[in-house]
C-alpha cells in the first residue's frame, strides 16, 4: 500500500536537475470519483506506461477516456487530463487521472506510477511547485490552503482575495513607494557636492515616508480582524445573574447548551459555543453573572466574565427591568448590544426578538468585499509590524536630519521584509518547508 503522507523532500536547486516527477491523490477517500494528480518532467511517460493515451502526441489542454492496465490487466476505466508547461498549476508537464474511488484502484494507481519513475508528493509539494516556477507568490500559495480550509463565506472570500493578488498588489504599491524614497535618499546622497543641484526637501520625504508607514500600519491591525473572522467572531454575553444569559445563548443556537437555573451564581465557568449567521461564524461565550459575592468560587467565574468581555468583539449586555446594567471597562473597537429581557419586545425564553438581535449581530460584524485587504496569516502581520518599526526608524532619522546612507540602510531593510511576505526574493528552504508542511497532501 502506497502511503500518501510522506514528508516533504528537500527543494532542487533551480536548474540543478534534480527535480522529479511526483503523483498523490488529490481528492478526499471515500467519493465515487478520485483524482490523481502527476506533475514532472517525466509524467507523460509514466502516465502513457499504464494506459494507451500517448501523452506527448496529443494535445494539451485535453481529455482522453482509457483504461488503466496492470500489464495485460485493466485497473480501471478512467479520463486523463492533459496540461503541458507552463500552461498547468505547477508550471511543469501534468497530468490529472480521474479514476473510481476505491481505495484498492487508488493504492494500485499510485503504485504502478511509483514503478515508472514518480514518486510520492509531500503536503502542499504541488503548490510549493507553483511558486517556484512563478504561478503564484507565496501570499497567494499560502491562500490556497486558506480556501481549502474556509468555513464560511467569509473566510471563503478573505481566500478568494488573497488568492487573486490582493495583497500582492497592496505590497507592490508600498514597495513602489518605498524605492521611490530611497532613490530619492541615495540621489541626495551621490551627489550631496553638487550645491547646484537641487533635491527633494526633507518634509517631502518625511511626508512620503509617513504615508507609506501608514499603510503599513492599517494592513497590520486589520489582522484583529481577519483573526476573528477565521476563527469565528467573539461575542460575550455578559449581565447580572437570573437575566437570562444561559437562556438567550441556548436561543441563539436552538439547542439547550447552557444549563438554566433560578438559583443566583449557577454559572461558575465560561461555556462556548460556535453558530453561523449570514455566512459569518460568531463565537458565543455565556459568562458568570457579574454581582458582588464573597463566594470565593463565584467571584474566580466573575473575573472570567471580565476577562471574556474584555476579548470579545461585541458584547451583549444584558439586564432585565429593575436591574441595572453592569459596568464594564470596554475598548473603542468593541460594539456594545444592550438588551432589556423579560419585556414585551426581547423575551429569550419565547424567542421573542431573537432574529432583531441576529440581524444586529450580523450588521456588527466586520464587513469583506473583494477590495477589502484584511491580514489573516500571522506571518504577514510579523512581517508588517517588523516593516513598521522599521519605517519609523526612518521616520524619526528624518526629524533628527540623518544622513542619507544611515537612512537608506532601514528603508532597505524595510523593503526585504515586505519581500517576505510574498517571496520576492530568495527564501530560505526551512522557511517554505514550514510553510508548506500543513498543506494537505495532493495540493
Amino acid at each position: 500500500m502506497i502511503k500518501n503522507n510522506a514528508p516533504l523532500p528537500p527543494l532542487p536547486l533551480e536548474g540543478s536537475g534534480e527535480a522529479s516527477t511526483i503523483c498523490a491523490l488529490a481528492t478526499a477517500p471515500g467519493g465515487a470519483i478520485a483524482v490523481i494528480r502527476v506533475s514532472g518532467d517525466k509524467s507523460f511517460d509514466a502516465v502513457s506506461s499504464i494506459c494507451a493515451v500517448r501523452c506527448k502526441e496529443v494535445a494539451p489542454n485535453t481529455v482522453h477516456y482509457t483504461h488503466l492496465k496492470d500489464g495485460s490487466e485493466i485497473v480501471d476505466e478512467c479520463m486523463v487530463s492533459i496540461f503541458r508547461a507552463p500552461h498547468s498549476y505547477t508550471g511543469e508537464d501534468a497530468v490529472e487521472i480521474s479514476c473510481h474511488g476505491s481505495q484498492y484502484i487508488i493504492n494500485k494507481v499510485l503504485e504502478l506510477l511509483v514503478q515508472n519513475g514518480c514518486r510520492m508528493a509531500g503536503p502542499g509539494e504541488y503548490t510549493m511547485r507553483a511558486y517556484l516556477n512563478g504561478k503564484m507568490d507565496l501570499s497567494q500559495a499560502e491562500a490556497v490552503a486558506d480556501l481549502i480550509a474556509s468555513t464560511n463565506k467569509a473566510t471563503h472570500q478573505l481566500a478568494m482575495n488573497q488568492l487573486r493578488g490582493g495583497i500582492s498588489s497592496e505590497l507592490s504599491q508600498l514597495r513602489d513607494q518605498l524605492l521611490k524614497l530611497t532613490s530619492l535618499l541615495e540621489l541626495e546622497l551621490d551627489f550631496s557636492d553638487h550645491e547646484d543641484l537641487e533635491f527633494a526637501d526633507r518634509s517631502e520625504l518625511h511626508e512620503l515616508a509617513k504615508n507609506i508607514d501608514n499603510r503599513v500600519t492599517q494592513l497590520a491591525e486589520s489582522f484583529q480582524t481577519g483573526n476573528a473572522l477565521k476563527n469565528g467572531i467573539p461575542v460575550a454575553i455578559v449581565g447580572a445573574p437570573n437575566v437570562g444569559k444561559s437562556t438567550l445563548l441556548n436561543a441563539l443556537l436552538g439547542e439547550e447548551r447552557a444549563i438554566v437555573s433560578d438559583i443566583q451564581g449557577t454559572t461558575r465557568d465560561a461555556i462556548e459555543d460556535t453558530m453561523l449567521l449570514n455566512g459569518i461564524t460568531f463565537r458565543f461565550i455565556d459568562t458568570a453573572g457579574i454581582r458582588h459575592t464573597d463566594d470565593q468560587i463565584e467571584n474566580l467565574g466573575i473575573e472570567r466574565s471580565k476577562a471574556a468581555a474584555q476579548r470579545a468583539r461585541i458584547i451583549l449586555l444584558m439586564t432585565e427591568p429593575g436591574v441595572p446594567y453592569p459596568t464594564l471597562e470596554t475598548r473603542d473597537d468593541q460594539t456594545i448590544i444592550r438588551i432589556e429581557n423579560k419585556t414585551a419586545s426581547f423575551q429569550a425564553k419565547f424567542g421573542i426578538g431573537i432574529d432583531a438581535l441576529k440581524h444586529q449581530l450580523v450588521e456588527a460584524a466586520p464587513k469583506t468585499s473583494e477590495s477589502n485587504v484584511i491580514i489573516t496569516n500571522a506571518r504577514h502581520y510579523d512581517a508588517l509590524v517588523r516593516a513598521h518599526q522599521a519605517i519609523q526608524r526612518v521616520i524619526n532619522g528624518l526629524q533628527q536630519q540623518l544622513s542619507g546612507d544611515l537612512l537608506s540602510e532601514d528603508l532597505r531593510q524595510a523593503l526585504d521584509i515586505l519581500s517576505e511576505i510574498t517571496g520576492g526574493q530568495i527564501t530560505p528552504n526551512e522557511v517554505l518547508g514550514n510553510i508548506f508542511k500543513n498543506f494537505c497532501v495532493g495540493k
